[in-house]
Parts: C-alpha cells; sequence; structure tokens
C-alpha cells in the first residue's frame, strides 16, 4: 500500500499552538465504515519488531533525564490508545498526544470519504504529527527521531489501511 506525504490540513494553533514541526502522511482504504479511533487502534496494534525494539531503545535512554516514558500520568486515569492518550474524538478525527517537560506533540488521525469509482478506495487515512519544543532537549530529541519518525508513521498507516 502506497503512502503519500502530503502537506498538512490541520489548525495548528488550535491543535497544538507554535508548533515548530507538522508533517503528514496519508493512505487510501477499502474500508468504508473505518472511523477515526478504529484507524488509531490499527495503527498501535501489534507493533512491528523493529517499532517496538525503538520504542524500548528510547525508553530506556529517556528515563533517565526524567522525561516520559508512555503516555500514562500516574494517578490519572485517562482514555489511552497504546501509549497515546487521547486528546479529542469524534468519528472523523482522532487527536492524542501529551505534553512533557522537553516538548509537546499531537497525532492527528483524520478519516474522510474518498471520491472515486465503487470498487476503488473508500476512505482516506491521514496521520498529521505536530510537535512544539521546549528547550534544547526537545530540540535535540526532535532531530534524533525524526528520521525513524519518517520510517514509522507510514509503517503504521499501512496496519490502518490494510
Amino acid at each position: 500500500m502506497r503512502v503519500d506525504e502530503v502537506t498538512p490540513k490541520v489548525d495548528s494553533a488550535a491543535l497544538l499552538d507554535g508548533a515548530q514541526f507538522i508533517d503528514a502522511f496519508r493512505i487510501a482504504t477499502t474500508n468504508p465504515g473505518l472511523d477515526a479511533r478504529h484507524a488509531v487502534e490499527a495503527m498501535v496494534a501489534r507493533q512491528p519488531r523493529w517499532i517496538e525494539w525503538l520504542l524500548a531503545l528510547r525508553n530506556l535512554l529517556v528515563a533517565p533525564l526524567g522525561l516520559k516514558t508512555s503516555g500514562a500520568t500516574e494517578g490519572v486515569v485517562r482514555d489511552l490508545i497504546g501509549i497515546f492518550p487521547v486528546v479529542s474524538e469524534t468519528p472523523e478525527r482522532l487527536v492524542a498526544g501529551f505534553n512533557d517537560k522537553h516538548l509537546d506533540f499531537r497525532l492527528v488521525v483524520d478519516v474522510a470519504p474518498v471520491d472515486v469509482a465503487p470498487e476503488g478506495p473508500a476512505r482516506s487515512i491521514t496521520a498529521t504529527t505536530l510537535v512544539l519544543t521546549h528547550n534544547w532537549l526537545g530540540r535535540a530529541y526532535l532531530a534524533v527521531i525524526l528520521p525513524f519518525h519518517r520510517l514509522i508513521v507510514p509503517a503504521m498507516l499501512r496496519k490502518a489501511g490494510g
């Protein structure tokens, strides 16, 4: 399945005011009943081993710096999908993410109808990532993670599109 990098079409000021990094990837799916929650659930379910390894390595490296290793907050009950806390949700859009001392991030997943022949794709899934860094650690973290991000998001979208 082909994943395309697309121009982000979100209101960044409303989602994460001041975000310095924004990108978006899109895939088509033939699943006409897909909603945003189910798309995100498919994206984060049973990650490929290489993504699990990278996440485990990331958690090992950032824990001594006092950074969050998941979206869970001790003592707070939250709606989580995988490690991502849900910020807001409609059938067409799910916004997940959290704020940390080095950066804030949002993952926005939009599911929309596609106008094509009946046997073609029925919906598109767009994953938009927004990041607001707070300090040198956030900027350094973003620089290190960015090449992996550009591999991971398309891999996750392929799972939702399948």
